[in-house]
């Protein structure tokens, strides 16, 4: 891809084949423009794809609400956007075809397990669960060291201990700074890495390096990026998670798109 002159190229570490670029909110705007091209382009496709982490989400709550575990309810979903990168690896497929100009098909989303790269993209992929993994734990240790181990009795008694009491909402504001945390961190590692492994012959550690490097020159934009996923999927998940099936693929063709604009 051309590289525009009004962007600023920042070498990344010398190790790297690739440098970053400084990027502004108009990448921003015209990579989700990208993202909504290629799914009206194909919607059937990353509308299949999409469905899975919807339906992953409506089973896990099933699961934490049969099993009196409502306390993990919220950082499960949550946390799922901790995994959202390994996820999407499909749609950045999705997109890396149709930019070649290829013809596109559903299979094609499942093609990546065939890839030179789906080695590297495993360990990524296994950096992310134990990320999400941490985060569960963690959250279940603050519940238990705020609010007690005391049993639910019910929805309502649940929703009176963290909404009505102190220690509810000293758990809330804990477990949102937390949950920052380990989102900075899951941003930091994966928000070029994935689309550069499919795109480039690199290890998983020279990509987590480059995402980085991307991160650091563009601080205040990719933190906007970060707020602008996590705010799409809350809506998405709002809609009884319905909404995900259409954000979740956008934000994943995005994606891939971001990483163009980022990456030389």
């Amino acid at each position: 891809m051309q590289q525009e002159a009004t962007h600023e190229t920042i070498s990344a570490e010398t190790r790297l084949p690739s440098a970053v670029r400084v990027i502004d909110f108009n990448d921003l705007t015209t990579a989700i423009g990208k993202g909504i091209e290629d799914f009206n382009a194909k919607p059937s496709h990353p509308l299949f794809v999409g469905l899975i982490y919807p339906l992953a989400m409506f089973l896990a709550i099933g699961f934490t609400v049969n099993e009196n575990l409502l306390p993990l309810a919220f950082p499960l979903v949550s946390g799922f956007a901790l995994l959202g990168p390994f996820v999407a690896i499909g749609l950045y497929e999705l997109s890396r075809r149709r930019e070649l100009g290829e013809e596109v098909s559903w299979s094609d989303a499942f093609s990546v397990s065939t890839s030179p790269a789906w080695p590297e993209i495993l360990k990524l992929g296994a950096i992310l669960l134990s990320l999400f993994l941490l985060w569960m734990g963690a959250a279940a240790i603050l519940y238990l060291l705020t609010i007690g181990a005391a049993p639910i009795t019910s929805l309502g008694d649940f929703v009176d201990r963290v909404f009505m009491t102190q220690e509810g909402w000293t758990m809330i504001v804990l477990g949102n700074g937390l949950g920052f945390m380990f989102a900075v961190v899951a941003l930091s590692i994966s928000v070029v890495s994935f689309p550069m492994l499919l795109d480039r012959h690199v290890s998983a550690g020279k990509a987590v390096a480059a995402s980085v490097a991307a991160v650091r020159a563009n601080p205040v934009t990719m933190a906007l990026w970060g707020l602008i996923v996590v705010g799409s999927m809350m809506i998405g998940a709002l809609m009884a998670l319905v909404g995900l099936v259409v954000v979740m693929p956008v934000l994943g063709h995005a994606t891939w798109h971001l990483y163009r604009r980022v990456v030389v």
